[in-house]
């Protein structure tokens, strides 16, 4: 699974105009799901999604995670991110999950997320979203749970 994560100081996620999800400091996490993710993937990811140290301490150091701070986590699933991008001018969808697949770890990964974490929001998986946030710092991280991204040789 991959994640691109953002240190935000809002952000939140609507459908045709009506708010959906949103959270003030924290984490705005995309997620993409590959082909051969399995719950295991989707449980480290979360582990590494709640541990990441991206949050200042007092001397101004990343050093706090989003539970260190009280801060909340938006997962937003954005299959794009599984793309293969490594020629032409058009991106290819043969390593991202089917959405039935893809749809059930992200599903998961709420569930665990929510068990785990006392501030979860969510987007609508499948649906057409508009993505708002401001990027604290500007501070963005690629995190993934396999060797090699999407894409790589």
């Amino acid at each position: 699974m991959i994640a691109l994560i953002q240190r935000v100081t809002q952000a939140e996620v609507r459908v045709r105009t009506q708010l959906i999800g949103a959270i003030d400091r924290g984490i705005l996490a995309l997620i993409g799901v590959q082909r051969e993710d399995t719950e295991s993937d989707a449980d480290r990811l979360l582990q590494r999604l709640l541990a990441y140290r991206i949050f200042a301490d007092e001397q101004g150091r990343m050093n706090l995670d989003v539970g260190a701070v009280g801060g909340g986590l938006l997962l937003v699933s954005q299959f794009t991110l599984a793309a293969d991008t490594r020629s032409g001018t058009r991106p290819g969808f043969t390593t991202a999950a089917a959405p039935e697949h893809a749809r059930q770890l992200f599903d998961y990964l709420v569930v665990q997320a929510r068990a785990a974490h006392p501030r979860i929001a969510t987007g609508e998986f499948g649906a057409d979203m508009q993505v708002s946030l401001v990027n604290d710092g500007p501070v963005t991280f690629w995190l993934e749970t396999r060797a090699t991204a999407p894409g790589s040789p």
